[in-house]
């Protein structure tokens, strides 16, 4: 099984935290909509979900307010 690694799947400046937290929500999002659909899924919901954000189909966004950085 061939997994991107954290250099394919962070761009400049991102952190491991919010890749983490932004699988997981994605991971979550497409679980939900699978029970919505009463679809199942050949693949588990966070390996979709990682392929998602290493494809660019899914981003993170993070809020500099909440890192502590300011903005200028």
């Amino acid at each position: 099984m061939l997994r991107p690694c954290m250099a394919q799947i962070t761009t400049k400046n991102e952190s491991y935290y919010s890749i983490v937290i932004g699988v997981a929500k994605r991971a979550r999002d497409i679980s939900d909509e699978l029970i919505r659909e009463e679809k199942t899924l050949e693949e588990k919901p966070v390996k979709t979900a990682v392929d998602d954000l290493a494809a660019r189909r899914y981003y993170v966004i993070e809020d500099p307010a909440v890192h502590g950085t300011k903005s200028e």
